[in-house]
């Protein structure tokens, strides 16, 4: 197929998985509303002002939640995957969702024992600092550690142990405050107001329209350091706007929806095999639109599956990303052989 048709192919298709999962989203749930109910809610025409809630306070923000912050730790994942030149290196794994998560508990429960509540800006910032944290042990480690294998471990190993920091917190913290910590530790879309959907909005689009306009080095620097110092990139420079901008992204993530497992991993390189590309003006786009249509995918399964039992997201996540790790890593191994 013609590279430019599988472009159009390949939008048209990822468009279209956000339209339908974005509707189903907005019409499935316990309480049954109709489609046409729906319609006049969203015209601003609806009578009743229960279901009127239910579809403009619960269900509105959380779909727009799971897009906007699904396509963002995709995209996080793409930044990191470049950065290390490895497809397996991803927020969740090397540890940094993890690192942003002990911050965030740790500002939470701070913020709740004298009965203040945590404002979008101080759950940024606070999960910005772990991620950065976290970052620079596994940089750290990278300057002792050449092998990308031994890198991975080391930041599977940060990120338990910044868990089994955030559980002790947990386990010690005031009941009321463990009520408050428990859907978000485990990762979950719910609960999301208009002004978080405001905040996450902002900060993912001035992150992406970064990324953006990092094309060129990036496309340069996939071809080699070498190549793209010589074609005028400051190498350091340009490595630490990839580490600002991924933790910015998984660190809005983690601060509004939890730690999320496998996005950041599995989406890109399923937007690389649908593209055949690594072209990043085409990645930056995909990953956002096939991170936000998986998240919504996923938190549809989460919250219906077994209702009125909700599912945390990073465990569908799980579900689905983790076979398409495996299966990325054993093609890996077979095209090497």
């Amino acid at each position: 197929m013609e590279p430019k048709k599988r472009r159009i192919l390949g939008f048209a298709l990822l468009i279209l998985l956000v339209l339908v999962f974005l509707l189903w989203n907005l019409y499935a749930g316990s309480v049954s509303i109709s489609a046409g109910e729906i319609r006049q809610i969203l015209l601003g025409r609806g009578q009743d002002s229960t279901k009127w809630n239910i579809i403009r306070s619960i269900r509105l923000p959380r779909l727009l939640s799971a897009l906007i912050l699904g396509g963002a730790l995709s995209v996080s994942g793409y930044l990191l995957q470049t950065f290390f030149h490895n497809p397996i290196a991803g927020p969740f794994v090397l540890g940094i969702s993890s690192g942003a998560k002990l911050t965030v508990s740790v500002t939470m429960i701070f913020l709740l024992s004298r009965g203040l509540v945590s404002s979008s800006a101080t759950l940024i910032l606070s999960a910005f600092l772990g991620a950065m944290l976290s970052m620079g042990f596994v940089l750290l480690i990278s300057q002792k550690v050449k092998q990308m294998s031994l890198l991975v471990v080391c930041g599977v190993m940060i990120g338990y142990i910044c868990s089994a920091l955030t559980d002790f917190l947990v386990t010690f913290a005031d009941d009321s405050n463990i009520v408050n910590l428990h859907n978000w530790s485990v990762g979950s879309f719910s609960g999301r107001t208009w002004t978080d959907v405001r905040a996450m909005a902002i900060v993912c689009a001035l992150g992406i329209l970064l990324s953006f306009l990092l094309s060129k080095p990036i496309r340069a620097y996939q071809m080699g350091e070498v190549y793209a110092q010589n074609m005028g990139v400051n190498l350091k420079a340009f490595r630490a706007a990839l580490i600002l901008l991924s933790s910015i992204l998984s660190a809005c993530v983690t601060a509004f929806a939890g730690p999320i497992s496998f996005v950041g991993i599995a989406v890109p390189h399923l937007m690389k095999s649908l593209f055949k590309t690594a072209e990043p003006m085409i990645l930056i786009p995909a990953c956002f639109l096939g991170g936000g249509a998986f998240c919504l995918m996923c938190d549809l399964i989460a919250r219906t599956a077994f209702a009125p039992t909700e599912v945390s997201i990073s465990s569908v996540t799980a579900v689905f990303g983790a076979p398409v790790v495996i299966y990325m890593m054993v093609r890996r191994k077979a095209a090497r052989e």
